[in-house]
């Protein structure tokens, strides 16, 4: 049975999820529907690129992912259909799949076939008349070199990147759960050079790193390596993202006791544009 996943920003308290749900099982109706969320913030094309990040490794072989978080909608921005790896994706080409790019090699399509598509286009939704129905085409193995010419030139947006800074290791949060914890860009690869004696400094503190939420007194804040095997900073029982006054963007520093606090050196991490394999 082949799996469909869906990513937006459209919430669950309009209809448009459950239209792009029938359009999809009209096509293909032994199709397993997956939400991976549905609560990205309007607009916010880097939030659906990091939440798809996360989830898509632990799907099977075949998945299609469909994307959809669409400020320019009914412009003339590309559809796009990309096979990297066991996985295909659907999505806008406004940089939501900028992080699908670095994982290897990839080919990329526009979505311009006619009759993949519903047979009358809203200007105002192609998650549910475009973008749906060629997720379920591609699901009933339509291959995708047939919606349309091939596309080397997809649309990325820049990421930060962790660099060194005076002996210390240099990110940024990437990501504020719903819990307030503060996912970084430092990767658990970094934190483990570091040793068990490393600290984090972000927003003016110095704090421990531990090894998980129940290690911290209730109500302290640590860091420790998440699930996304990330450097993850968090407060017990409580949110990082209110006790620091931190966002997306909020530069982080990871060093060993005998590195000196880079403070000053690390306000902004640098960002690059992903390029093609």
């Amino acid at each position: 049975m082949a799996v469909v996943t869906l990513t937006t920003d459209f919430g669950l308290r309009d209809p448009y999820v459950a239209e792009m749900k029938g359009v999809i099982l009209g096509l293909a109706p032994d199709v397993r529907l997956v939400d991976v969320t549905h609560d990205v913030d309007s607009h916010d094309v880097v939030g659906a690129a990091l939440a798809l990040e996360a989830a898509v490794p632990f799907f099977p072989r075949g998945t299609v992912h469909l994307a959809v978080v669409d400020p320019g909608v009914g412009t003339a921005r590309r559809g796009l259909v990309v096979r990297q790896g066991h996985a295909t994706f659907v999505a806008p080409d406004n940089g939501l799949l900028t992080p699908i790019f670095t994982r290897g090699a990839w080919r990329a399509y526009a979505l311009v076939t006619a009759e993949l598509r519903l047979a009358r286009v809203s200007r105002t939704f192609h998650g549910r008349d475009v973008f749906a129905p060629a997720a379920a085409h591609l699901a009933r193995g339509v291959a995708p070199e047939q919606f349309g010419p091939a596309v080397d030139d997809p649309v990325l947006v820049p990421w930060p990147e962790v660099r060194a800074v005076g002996g210390a290791v240099a990110g940024a949060v990437l990501h504020v759960d719903r819990f307030g914890n503060l996912v970084t860009s430092i990767a658990a690869d970094a934190v483990e050079d570091a040793g068990p004696e490393a600290s984090i400094h972000i927003a003016g503190r110095r704090l421990p790193l531990v090894g998980t939420y129940a290690d911290l007194p209730r109500g302290a804040a640590g860091a420790l390596i998440g699930s996304s095997n990330r450097l993850e900073v968090a407060v017990r029982e409580g949110s990082a993202a209110a006790m620091l006054k931190a966002r997306r963007g909020t530069p982080v520093a990871l060093s060993s006791r005998t590195t000196t606090t880079t403070k000053g050196k690390a306000r902004k991490a640098r960002t690059t544009s992903w390029k093609k394999s």
